[in-house]
């Protein structure tokens, strides 16, 4: 059982790619069956007019949550290509 403090403190890693996608920003839950729907993190950094994008991920991608890590794997399209 980990707290939301100790999973926003976990780096978000995608098992295909192997890319770092950052850390947990926040949560969006389900306030009548107290669980998780999905997990924010913060999109790309833009300049200083343009709208960042946040990038949000169903808990149901979650695969495996370590001792500092969070792996997740996603379907193909649901994440920005890496450079």
């Amino acid at each position: 059982m980990f707290s939301m403090n100790n999973l926003k403190m976990m780096e978000i890693i995608d098992i295909d790619s192997g890319a770092k996608l950052g850390f947990i920003k926040d949560f969006k839950i389900d306030t009548e069956d107290y669980k998780v729907i999905s997990i924010i993190l913060p999109g790309e950094k833009g300049t200083w007019f343009s709208k960042n994008e946040d990038l949000e991920i169903p808990w149901e991608y979650i695969k495996k949550i370590g001792v500092d890590v969070i792996l997740i794997q996603s379907p193909k399209g649901l994440l920005i290509d890496e450079q």
